[in-house]
């Protein structure tokens, strides 16, 4: 089992920044490939991005190409999502996830185990 605590979500203006972090337990992260994805209200839990294993494979979703960063640092067992320009519309729960696979995957039918998920409003 693996047990994930995002942090790090909020309150910003528009153009602000966020780091999240996702810290897990229970097992090391560097046999799993992590994803981020997030759920507005009345929407359905969408994909943002997602690295491999090893980090050195990261994909995303186009809206956040070039705003958003996924990292992974397998010794603290803990990926992070740098939001940079955010925007109103980034509003929304963001949720990190663990698939026990080398490779990524946009799909949430992709992934093992998920955490409870972390805030992040922004404002105009």
């Amino acid at each position: 089992q693996v047990q994930l605590v995002e942090s790090g979500g909020g309150l910003v203006q528009a153009g602000a920044s966020l780091r999240l972090s996702c810290a897990a337990s229970g097992r090391a992260l560097s046999t799993y490939a992590m994803g981020w994805f997030r759920q507005a209200p009345g929407k359905e839990r969408e994909f943002v991005a997602t690295i491999s294993w090893s980090g050195g494979s990261t994909y995303y979703e186009d809206s956040v190409k070039g705003r958003l960063t996924i990292s992974r640092d397998n010794a603290k067992n803990t990926v992070y999502l740098q939001m940079n320009s955010l925007k109103p519309e980034d509003t929304a729960v963001y949720y990190c996830a663990a698939r026990h696979h080398s490779s990524t995957s946009s799909s949430i039918y992709g992934y093992d185990y998920w955490g409870q998920g972390t805030q992040v409003t922004v404002s105009s």
